[in-house]
């Protein structure tokens, strides 16, 4: 019986090696651990490797191989140790895993007491550099903001608007996305909920009313905390209010140094 060609395992004669060659957007079922124990979701994955000059192609069908196989439950172990699998798997010495899935946290409406789920976008990146290894995690996280300066010079009232806050971290070990959303939803004008009654409105709109927030102020306060965690090697914060009286967003960045 005459074997299968393997034609990506072959010689390159261009000299031209590729930064990064693999799949992206596969989508999978992958549970990501939390701090209430594990959570079902669904995740884009895109994976990739650096190809060597003289080599022809990657093998595409290893990279599935690899997520079918794991059975763990995600967080900063976990990946780590698929990278590394990854890489040696595809017999390369750099690559990168990307999973972006919608989290859902469950939230309890601060007077009734109701309890609805509210949505954000989590990604969980690894990337392996010629054996140095870094882990990267990006929330956006959805919150309330009120104009300072509006209350300031209004009889009554005061704009407000929905903002995101993107929260990208590089860690050199564990931090839940519960922590920060924490982080972020405890510095804006007020947090968002999924469900609300009157007696809830009520309180997040007197709530946000007493704690303005400009785009900078949110921005500034989220860096103070991230800058004295241990566990951050990195860090780009931002902020987009899409104002209510605007025809544009409010923006502000901030990048560790």
């Amino acid at each position: 019986m005459n074997s299968i060609a393997d034609v990506q395992n072959s010689n390159d004669l261009r000299n031209m090696p590729i930064n990064r060659v693999g799949i992206k957007d596969l989508q999978l079922p992958v549970r990501i651990q939390s701090q209430d124990g594990e959570q079902a979701t669904v995740a884009q994955c895109t994976m990739t490797v650096f190809l060597p000059a003289d080599k022809k192609g990657t093998h595409m069908s290893r990279f599935v191989a690899l997520m079918e196989e794991n059975n763990e439950a995600f967080n900063y172990t976990t990946l780590k140790k698929i990278t590394h699998q990854m890489v040696q798997r595809l017999e390369s010495d750099s690559g990168d895993i990307c999973l972006t899935f919608p989290f859902f946290r469950r939230k309890t409406a601060p007077i009734t007491g109701i309890q609805s789920l509210l949505n954000y976008q989590v990604s969980f990146s690894g990337c392996l550099k010629k054996g140095v290894y870094q882990s990267t995690l990006r929330i956006i996280v959805p919150v309330t903001s009120l104009c300072p300066c509006s209350k300031e010079i209004s009889d009554y009232g005061a704009h407000n608007q929905r903002s995101h806050v993107t929260v990208t971290l590089q860690c050199n070990g564990e931090i839940t996305v519960e922590e920060v959303i924490d982080w972020v939803e405890n510095q804006a004008s007020c947090q968002l909920y999924g469900l609300l009654k009157r007696p809830d409105e009520k309180f997040v709109t007197e709530k946000a009313y007493d704690n303005p927030k400009f785009v900078e102020d949110m921005v500034r306060d989220i860096a103070v905390i991230l800058r004295n965690d241990k566990r951050i090697d990195g860090f780009v914060v931002e902020s987009e209010n899409f104002e209510s009286i605007h025809n544009h967003s409010a923006y502000a960045m901030i990048v560790s140094e």
